[in-house]
C-alpha cells in the first residue's frame, strides 16, 4: 500500500465523531469519507471537509476504503459487516458485534471464509493501562487469581431517557454499559463459564433494567463478582475513573478490584497492594503505583487497526472475541429473565 491508510466512518453519530476525531490524531492514516442517510451527516463531512456518501452501497460502489469503521446502529451492525466482507474491506465494529448470536456467529464465519479482518470496537483494550495490567497479571505478580469484582454505578440523567429505546429491553445498562466491563475481565482474568444475576428496575419503573447483581466464575476457578446501576450517584465507573473520556468528570477512584495470593489490583489507578515481607492480615501492607503512559486508546484503537489493515499484525479484539463477550451478556440476560444460574 502506497501513502496513508484511508478509513471511512459509517455513522456520524457521538461515536463516530469521536471515531473521526481520532483518526485525524493519528499519523499515516487519513479520513476517506463519512456514511451517514441524515442531512446533519452531511452537514458535519460538509464542516470537517470530507467526502460524504449517504450510504454503505454508496460509497462501496464508487470507490473502497482500505478500511471501514461502523459506526451505525446496533441492529444493521450484521448488515453492513456483511457487506463489507463482500466488499474485501476490512471493518472495525462498534460494539455489539450483533443483537442476535446467532447472526453474529454468521458475520464471523463470513469473514474468516472471505479472509477479511473484522474488529471489534471495545476499545478499552487498546489502554496502555490495560496492557500493563494485563502484562502484570500475566507475569504472576498478583500470585494465583482468587476473585475480581468490578464496579458500574453512575447517575445517567432524566433527559438520557428522551430517546424511548433507552426505556425498552436492550437499552439499559447490561447491554449498553456492561458489555465493556466483561469485555476487559475476559481479557484481564480468563474465560467465563457461569452467570448468574439479578435485576431491577424499581426507581424508574421502565421496561428495562436499571440494576443488576452478578455472580461469575471463570474457568480458571476465579469467582467474579459485579454491581451495575445507572441510578446511583457515585464516583466508581470506568467512566469517571478512567479518564479516558473528556466528557465525563475524573473522580481519581478505581472500579475493578482484582486478588490474589500474593497481592490485590486496583483498575484504573494502577496500585498493587503486597506484604513487602510475609504475608498476612497481622503484616504491614503497601501500594505500589507503576507509572503508565496516557493515551487516548481510541487513537491506540485506529493505529492497531491500521496495522492490521496493512497485514502486519492480526487484530487485538477479533470479531470472534467480541461475540464471545456478546455470549456471556446473552447469559446474564437469560439469567435475569429465569432467575437461575447459566453455564455458558
Amino acid at each position: 500500500m502506497i501513502g496513508p491508510v484511508r478509513i471511512a466512518v459509517a455513522g456520524a453519530g457521538l461515536i463516530g465523531k469521536r471515531h473521526t476525531e481520532a483518526i485525524a490524531a493519528t499519523p499515516g492514516v487519513v479520513l476517506h469519507s463519512i456514511v451517514d442517510p441524515s442531512e446533519a451527516g452531511n452537514a458535519y463531512a460538509n464542516e470537517i471537509g470530507a467526502q460524504w456518501h449517504a450510504s454503505l452501497t454508496a460509497l462501496l460502489e464508487k470507490g473502497k476504503p482500505d478500511g471501514v469503521i461502523l459506526a451505525t446502529p446496533n441492529q444493521v451492525h450484521v448488515e453492513n459487516g456483511l457487506e463489507c466482507v463482500a466488499a474485501g474491506v476490512p471493518a472495525l465494529i462498534e460494539k455489539p458485534l450483533a443483537t442476535d448470536l446467532q447472526a453474529g456467529h454468521d458475520l464471523v464465519a463470513a469473514g474468516e471464509k472471505a479472509g477479511v479482518p473484522l474488529l471489534v470496537g471495545h476499545h478499552r483494550r487498546h489502554n496502555p493501562l490495560i496492557a500493563s495490567a494485563k502484562k502484570q497479571i500475566t507475569d504472576g505478580l498478583l500470585g494465583t487469581l482468587i476473585a475480581v469484582h468490578g464496579m458500574f454505578w453512575l447517575m445517567k440523567p432524566d433527559d438520557y431517557f428522551d430517546a424511548d429505546w433507552r426505556r425498552q429491553p436492550g437499552g439499559g445498562p447490561v447491554f449498553l454499559n456492561l458489555i465493556h466491563d466483561i469485555d476487559l475481565l475476559r481479557h484481564l482474568i480468563g474465560e467465563i463459564v457461569s452467570v448468574q444475576a439479578l435485576s431491577s428496575n424499581a426507581v424508574r419503573g421502565n421496561a428495562v433494567e436499571e440494576t443488576a447483581a452478578l455472580v461469575f466464575r471463570f474457568e480458571n476457578g476465579v469467582l467474579g463478582t459485579f454491581s451495575l446501576s445507572d441510578t446511583i450517584v457515585s464516583p466508581w465507573s470506568w467512566e469517571l475513573t478512567a479518564s479516558e473520556n473528556p466528557a465525563y468528570p475524573p473522580t481519581g477512584q478505581s472500579c475493578y478490584f482484582i486478588g490474589g495470593t500474593h497481592g490485590s489490583m486496583e483498575l484504573p489507578n494502577a496500585k498493587l497492594w503486597t506484604n513487602p515481607g510475609q504475608r498476612g492480615w497481622w503484616e504491614p501492607i503497601s501500594a505500589t503505583r507503576y507509572p503508565v503512559s496516557r493515551e487516548d486508546p481510541l487513537v491506540c484503537q485506529i493505529r492497531q487497526f491500521a496495522r492490521v489493515i496493512l497485514g502486519e499484525e492480526p487484530p487485538l479484539v477479533s470479531a470472534k472475541e467480541g461475540l464471545k463477550t456478546l455470549q456471556v451478556i446473552d447469559a446474564v440476560q437469560r439469567s435475569v429473565r429465569t432467575g437461575l444460574a447459566v453455564t455458558l
